[in-house]
């Protein structure tokens, strides 16, 4: 298992990206090493980081402005090689059906509830890829 594992965090909401970090705490799993999150508020700075950083997982907003993480998830899975898996915030569970479109891995319904947020993100990083 390696030492540490990075997450990259897209929101165009400072707001949701504390709540994410917060609810995920530095360990969503006692069998998962400590995650560092890499923030992105923007989808240049999604891109930038996925070209340039070792990204474990990514926690797309589906809500963020001016593109939403669902369009950005169906754009990284298409475009980057070997895409980490994504876990995609909605804004109701009725989206479900639109996260599937977009590729995504796993979905959570905003507001995060931490206990929910942290078994989703736990199991993605438990995946091999």
């Amino acid at each position: 298992m390696p030492s540490s594992a990075t997450a990259l965090l897209y929101s165009s909401n400072a707001g949701t990206r504390a709540q994410v970090r917060l609810a995920a705490g530095r360990r969503p799993a006692s069998d998962i090493p400590p995650v560092a999150f890499v923030d992105c508020a923007t989808v240049p700075a999604v891109l930038q980081a996925l070209g340039s950083s070792r990204i474990d997982v990514c926690v797309l907003d589906g809500e963020a402005v001016p593109l939403g993480g669902m369009g950005v998830c169906r754009q990284i899975k298409s475009e980057i090689f070997q895409c980490p898996p994504v876990l995609l915030l909605i804004g109701r569970p009725q989206d479900a059906w639109l996260a599937r479109w977009s590729l995504a891995d796993a979905t959570v319904t905003l507001p995060v509830e931490p206990v929910e947020l942290a078994a989703a993100l736990a199991a993605l990083l438990r995946e091999p890829h």
